[in-house]
């Protein structure tokens, strides 16, 4: 079973990223940090660490499982096919 995740305050993500609150602030008014990975409790908000940092550093996050890529099949290439004549001949 996974540890639970952990969500902490503004003031603890600042910390954690040893910036200010109001940089932390800025970000989530211009959407830098997604809205699934916060919540806002009365006037508190409480941010997921791990979900945050995922965000900010373009690590994908664990759970969420890309689409497969779909490579199309190349065409086979054709052979290409040299005439140079019998060697003999051009003595």
């Amino acid at each position: 079973m996974s540890e639970p995740d952990k969500f902490v305050t503004i003031e603890e993500l600042s910390k954690h990223f040893a910036i200010s609150t109001s940089t932390i602030r800025s970000w989530y008014r211009r959407g830098l940090i997604p809205k699934e990975t916060y919540f806002k409790v009365g006037g508190t908000y409480r941010f997921n660490l791990p979900k945050v940092v995922a965000a900010l550093t373009k690590i994908p996050d664990p759970e969420v499982k890309p689409d497969p890529i779909v490579v199309p099949q190349e065409k086979v290439p054709h052979q290409l096919e040299l005439d140079f004549g019998n060697p003999d001949e051009d003595r």
